[in-house]
């Protein structure tokens, strides 16, 4: 008989299962050294030039290109008002136009992170200035969990997350300074003043005594294999031990056992023998063997009813 059978798709389940981590970052080696950037991006207008001031910590990126990428990734629709720019939108009444704000439903994809309506507040004015915090994806996973970002600057104080996308300053609770993208990995400061507190964006971006938490969710894929054995199957072991004058084996360079006599022993001819499971293999469809599940101990075949493995693989 073969000694390979055939999975169905219903003996396969795949069933995600989120789990997070929680990162605390404490000094600026343990920041840089886990990938965490900031960048200071700048409000720079006229022609490009390769001679302009530059930004990061870890990677070299120009302040001109910090500042113009965020805006068009998470801004595009607040370049008039923090609430979104007004917009014309058509009714259903024919040659008829409302107008609003933009809202939830925007002309451009700006990875709002709440459906309430929020300020979202991007400087325009020449010169001006945005803080950028990068987090590298090994670290977030899938995304940044709401409402377990910080951010600690020994001189200005602690920017943390709302939950609902905006950074507040814990000397202002009620006062928005930018906001964070959890699904990106991006915090970004718009504002640099904070009622009293002043000069935010260059202290977070450039400050050597900075701090940094959060928690991040992955989602891990576990799939499960369901192996049934029916009575009548794998009732033969391919154990060469089996074999007659196994006693007489030989050890080759291969580090094989090579039998001498090749008629079963007694035991294992009659209907009574069982063999005993030790592993499953997984194997492709031109029986390329992919995966071996080992049993905690050996399980014997039943000769009356299904024997059934579960092997469980995360991904």
């Amino acid at each position: 008989m073969s000694v390979y059978k055939q999975l169905l798709a219903s003996d396969i389940l795949v069933t995600p299962l989120e789990v997070s981590k929680n990162f605390l970052l404490n000094t600026l080696s343990e920041v840089t050294g886990s990938g965490v950037d900031r960048f200071l991006g700048k409000n720079i207008t006229g022609l490009f030039s390769t001679s302009e001031a530059t930004t990061g910590h870890i990677s070299t990126e120009y302040q001109r290109l910090v500042y113009n990428s965020i805006k068009e990734l998470y801004y595009s629709n607040y370049q008039s008002s923090s609430y979104g720019d007004p917009v014309s939108v058509p009714e259903s009444i024919p040659n008829e136009f409302t107008s609003g704000p933009v809202s939830s439903a925007g002309r451009y994809e700006n990875y709002l992170q709440t459906d309430l309506t929020f300020e979202r507040y991007f400087p325009t004015a020449s010169d001006s200035t945005v803080g950028v915090i990068s987090i590298p994806k090994h670290l977030y996973g899938d995304k940044i969990l709401p409402n377990s970002f910080s951010m600690t600057d020994f001189v200005k104080g602690v920017i943390s997350d709302d939950g609902e996308g905006n950074l507040i300053m814990n000397t202002t609770p009620n006062t928005i300074v930018g906001n964070i993208i959890y699904q990106h990995g991006v915090v970004v400061i718009t504002k640099d003043t904070a009622q009293a507190v002043t000069g935010i964006i260059n202290s977070f971006i450039s400050e050597p005594l900075f701090r940094c938490a959060f928690s991040s969710s992955y989602t891990i894929y576990e799939t499960q294999y369901k192996c049934t054995i029916n009575p009548s199957e794998y009732n033969f072991s391919l154990n060469e031990t089996l074999l007659s004058g196994s006693s007489a084996f030989t050890y080759n360079s291969s580090s094989y056992y090579q039998p001498e006599g090749g008629a079963l022993v007694d035991f294992a001819t009659g209907s009574i023998f069982n063999p005993y499971i030790t592993g499953v293999g997984l194997y492709n469809d031109d029986q390329e063997l992919l995966g071996i599940a080992k049993l905690a101990q050996p399980l014997p075949t039943s000769t009356t009813s299904d024997t059934t493995i579960l092997i469980n693989l995360d991904r």
